[in-house]
């Protein structure tokens, strides 16, 4: 997990039991994925708190949120369930990406989780950038998510600056294709 390296494309059941792939899930927007270590953690359940307070305007700036926690399917579906949050929550309860990604979270033998961590997907699963979030401070605050999906959207969206005067042109010529959803 690295700035520009690609994440690998999971599909992992999410809260429903319903198996989802990321790449599926990500279409073309840019993702805050979430690799926690469960509802369990009060430092977890925080960060969750607050970007379950921030998901519509992430769902209005078309971004999205995904979680994958090493927790059960139950345990995922009351743990969003509790939080009010309506963004895929996936399970790993095999641990999978800890292994594959070597971030077993080894201070902590009675519960196994992985190392959190926030990472920031570009589209197409690129990583834009990687927050350590073993203690609390290393997460993303609210406003250094704003920030990077900012940064994120401003670089894959071609109609980013509408006032663009070739922009307008190409609007009143027909062509759609640089314009949001971008379809021929």
């Amino acid at each position: 997990m690295r700035p520009g390296a690609t994440f690998p494309d999971y599909e992992l059941p999410d809260q429903n039991g319903v198996r989802r792939r990321l790449s599926k899930l990500q279409g073309q927007d840019p993702i805050a994925l979430m690799l926690a270590r469960g509802g369990y953690c009060p430092k977890e359940d925080l960060q969750h708190q607050w970007l379950a307070s921030m998901q519509s305007e992430i769902q209005v700036g078309y971004c999205r949120l995904i979680t994958i926690s090493t927790d059960t399917q139950l345990q995922s579906l009351e743990w969003r369930t509790r939080l009010g949050a309506h963004w895929p929550f996936l399970s790993d309860p095999d641990r999978q990406l800890q292994r594959e990604l070597d971030i077993q979270e080894y201070t902590d033998p009675k519960h196994d989780p992985m190392i959190p961590h926030t990472v920031l997907l570009e589209p197409g699963l690129k990583v834009y950038k990687v927050y350590n979030g073993y203690w609390y401070f290393g997460r993303p605050t609210t406003e250094e998510l704003r920030q990077d999906f900012r940064s994120i959207t401003r670089a894959h969206r071609p109609d980013w600056d509408i006032t663009a005067p070739a922009l307008r042109r190409q609007w009143e010529s027909g062509d759609r294709t640089s314009f949001y959803p971008y379809k021929s």
